[in-house]
C-alpha cells in the first residue's frame, strides 16, 4: 500500500455555518464550498491548507454517523484521511494483515473520491479513512 499524503482532517460540527466562523474568519482559510453526501447522511465543507484540507462534517439526520459521533464525544476531531495510490489494493493488503475494516470495498464520498474507513478498534482508537482521487 502506498500512502501519498494526509488528504484531510475531518471535524464533526453541529453547524457548518458556525464552524466556518473559526476556520475562515479566524484562521483565514478559504471556504471551498459545501456538498451533501446523502448516502452518508452528511454535509461536508472543505478548507484547503497546503496540499491537505480541513473537512467540516455536519449531519443531515439524527441517526447519521456524524450525529452519533457528536452525541457520544461532542464536536471535534472525527477522522484522519490518507490519500492512497490504489484503494482496492490498500484494502486487500489491510484485510490480509487482519485489520478490521468498516468498508471492505470503496464507496463514493465527497468530490467523487473513492473512500473506505478502517475500524477504530484496529487503529488505536482513531477513525482512519483511505481515499483515492
Amino acid at each position: 500500500m502506498k500512502v501519498l499524503k494526509i488528504d484531510h482532517l475531518g471535524i464533526a460540527v453541529n453547524s457548518i455555518e458556525d464552524g466556518k466562523n473559526f476556520w475562515s474568519d479566524v484562521l483565514g482559510l478559504e471556504f471551498e464550498g459545501a456538498e451533501t453526501v446523502q448516502e452518508q447522511k452528511v454535509t461536508t465543507a472543505f478548507f484547503p491548507v497546503g496540499e491537505s484540507e480541513v473537512e467540516l462534517l455536519e449531519s443531515t439526520a439524527p441517526d447519521g454517523p456524524v450525529a452519533k459521533f457528536i452525541e457520544k464525544k461532542g464536536q471535534g476531531f472525527q477522522h484522519v484521511a490518507f490519500r492512497v495510490e490504489n484503494i482496492e489494493e490498500a484494502l486487500a493488503e489491510l484485510k490480509e494483515k487482519g485489520i478490521k475494516l468498516i468498508d471492505e470495498t470503496p464507496r463514493i464520498g465527497a468530490g467523487g473520491a473513492k473512500i473506505a474507513f478502517l475500524h477504530p478498534k484496529a487503529t488505536g482508537g482513531v477513525l482512519v479513512e483511505l481515499c483515492q482521487r
